[in-house]
């Protein structure tokens, strides 16, 4: 199946989940992600707001601040760059739809923009992937172009990647392109992939 077939079938199934599936699925992962010791290592955290289907992290969000750790969200950049920048996410940040519909805060003030390379860990949803840490996105190259930095990797050993997922978006393999940052774990509500990188 191609990148664009199955991007498409993943996304269509991933919407179809009942309420009941996603609560259930999400207080499964949250669970996992928070006994885990790269979390609870993490002082500061990048977090996504779930869209088209996604999984939920607003349990883990809640956890995090509980924990007093520093709660971030990816804003998108000037269409120019197409990167992220990640903005500080409390209970009181006021948020609206960017132009994919995606929550992120309102305003963000240049001087509170975080750069990538200082967050311990980044949470980042997927579409697809494979247990060598090959992911699937949405195709918009956000994330791969605001984390191309890592392809340095012996340099850099943060932040830390996990993708979030169903357990169902699982496939036994992924392509990768030369410019594809994969992931050092990925979590669903079954299982915690690490990989070897």
């Amino acid at each position: 199946m191609d990148t664009k077939a199955l991007r498409q079938l993943i996304r269509e199934k991933r919407r179809s989940l009942s309420s009941s599936q996603r609560n259930q699925a999400s207080f499964l992962l949250c669970e996992r992600i928070a006994s885990s010791r790269v979390f609870q290592r993490s002082k500061k955290i990048a977090f996504y707001l779930p869209n088209d289907g996604e999984i939920d992290l607003t349990l883990l969000i809640e956890h995090a601040w509980q924990q007093q750790k520093q709660c971030y969200l990816p804003v998108l950049t000037k269409p120019i760059s197409h990167g992220l920048w990640f903005v500080p996410y409390t209970a009181e940040s006021k948020l609206r739809n960017n132009r994919f519909l995606i929550p992120e805060p309102v305003n963000p003030n240049s001087a509170r923009l975080c750069k990538t390379m200082t967050l311990d860990l980044i949470l980042m949803p997927l579409v697809a992937f494979d247990p060598s840490g090959n992911r699937l996105g949405m195709g918009g190259g956000f994330y791969d172009r605001s984390l191309a930095f890592l392809s340095q990797r012996k340099f850099w050993k943060k932040p830390v990647l996990m993708g979030t997922a169903y357990e169902f978006q699982k496939q036994k393999k992924i392509a990768a392109a030369n410019w594809d940052i994969p992931m050092n774990s990925i979590v669903t509500e079954e299982n915690h992939y690490s990989t070897k990188i």
